[in-house]
């Protein structure tokens, strides 16, 4: 989701990378779930979540959108969120206990916070979000170990690529009047990058690659766009 705001006003006024202290470490944070509560739909998710949330779960796409997920148009793009249930308006994947119980499958947003990304010359950075979280005493832990992400290079020019696609999508049907070039190609990126289940395990038994398989959507999808540029 694009915001226009000034990083003066809501960060530290540092950009960092994965290999730098930043201070947002939190005790786990202990008895506390304000994130997790009231976010609206503001928590998006990108393939690789719906991959890790597949596998974590054992559920499909669909499954997932009947009770914890649900889809709504985000600058142009229908995309899934995480879907806050109840009276407080928390996260369905919220225990009884308040806390996480996808934890190590949880969203790249979920990961990141109360960081976000700042992206420029086809890369992008990270920024602390001061005003985001109340907890007291913050700690400082080095970045990469906050995001808790394996291979995190190729995680993080995945998101790079997917953002940058996606960007590509939005100019297209932001350009176009004809209503149903923007449903059908909607449609289509749904299909080819949540709906379709991923593989989770190869053949051998072990844990499939996920990049293999977006990278090869993503070069289906860049032809099939083409169609409608």
């Amino acid at each position: 989701m694009e915001r226009e705001v000034d990083l003066k006003e809501i960060s530290d006024g540092r950009l960092y990378g994965i290999n730098d202290m930043v201070k947002a470490g939190c005790n786990d944070c202990a008895g506390c779930s304000l994130c997790c509560e009231g976010m609206g739909n503001s928590i998006i998710l990108d393939p690789y979540d719906i991959f890790m949330l597949e596998k974590g779960c054992g559920l499909s796409f669909e499954e997932l959108l009947a009770e914890k997920l649900e889809l709504n148009v985000v600058d142009y793009i229908i995309q899934p969120n995480l879907k806050m249930q109840g009276q407080g308006e928390r996260c369905g994947f919220l225990n009884e206990k308040g806390r996480c119980s996808i934890h190590p499958y949880r969203p790249g947003f979920c990961r990141m916070f109360p960081l976000g990304r700042i992206y420029e010359d086809k890369g992008f950075r990270y920024f602390l979000q001061i005003h985001e979280c109340p907890f007291p005493g913050k700690t400082k832990v080095k970045l990469k170990r906050w995001l808790d992400i394996p291979e995190i290079g190729r995680y993080e020019r995945y998101v790079c690529d997917w953002h940058f696609f996606l960007k590509d999508m939005q100019k297209i049907i932001r350009d176009t009047e004809n209503e149903e070039i923007t449903r059908n190609l909607n449609l289509y990126l749904l299909n080819q990058f949540y709906v379709q289940a991923y593989e989770i395990s190869g053949a051998d038994g072990k844990e499939a690659d996920f990049y293999g398989q977006f990278y090869r959507r993503l070069e289906e999808a860049v032809k099939r766009a083409a169609l409608y540029a």
